[in-house]
């Protein structure tokens, strides 16, 4: 595989990658320009990834040439690490980008004899079976209210609720990662600025104020 950054540095590192592993573990930080490919899919698993800071999109191109978004990495996220010798995904910075890197298999060979780092990865693995079954369940809910609601909800969680929720992806990352159009992502979240559940701030309109999470939460039933 061809790392397409420069590398900033190689250390012992402590962090998810080392609960892994259970011990300190060799990383190397790269930082990816905001739409550099990461990985792509079909290349090997090589390494396993963590995110310093920005965010990554891993999506799939389809048949017909649309692009389905299967989950965004947010600052502490761990990602590449899959059941198989190829990535499934494509893996893209979605704004500047740092990420600790480490070799799957050094990973792997240093968590077998270790118990606290098998019982890190199953964690780590419940947790992403977890968010494959969400993403499942909002790609069918019935409305774009539903699914743009539980979006917001899921990013405003992630994010530990912040008092303004930055999103580093464009409504279009977000309608290709709900199954909808762009213009319909734009209608609901005009809908939920005119039912004072959000409102934005800044030119950009990536800056949302969220008013009532229990209304929206109620939309996300």
């Amino acid at each position: 595989m061809l790392l397409r950054t420069n590398t900033s540095s190689i250390r012992p590192v402590d962090g998810h990658l080392a609960a892994l592993a259970g011990e300190r573990v060799f990383c190397s930080e790269f930082k990816y320009r905001r739409g550099t490919e990461v990985f792509g899919e079909g290349e090997e698993t090589e390494y396993v990834y963590q995110i310093i800071s920005g965010a990554v999109r891993t999506y799939k191109l389809l048949a017909d040439g649309r692009r389905q978004i299967n989950s965004f990495h947010l600052s502490g996220d761990m990602f590449g690490l899959e059941n198989g010798a190829t990535h499934r995904f494509t893996a893209e910075a979605v704004v500047e980008t740092r990420v600790r890197i480490t070799r799957r298999r050094s990973l792997l060979e240093t968590m077998q004899n270790r118990q606290s780092g098998a019982s890190s990865f199953l964690a780590l693995v419940t947790r992403n079976l977890q968010h494959a079954e969400n993403h499942m369940l909002l790609l069918g809910r019935k409305t774009a209210l539903e699914r743009v609601a539980a979006f917001l909800l899921e990013l405003d969680e992630r994010l530990g609720q912040p008092s303004v929720l930055v999103l580093p992806m464009s409504r279009r990352d977000i309608a290709d990662y709900l199954g909808l159009t762009l213009e319909t992502v734009s209608r609901a979240c005009s809908t939920l600025r005119d039912q004072k559940m959000l409102k934005f701030e800044g030119a950009t309109q990536r800056q949302i104020v969220l008013l009532d999470r229990k209304g929206l939460a109620e939309h996300d039933a």
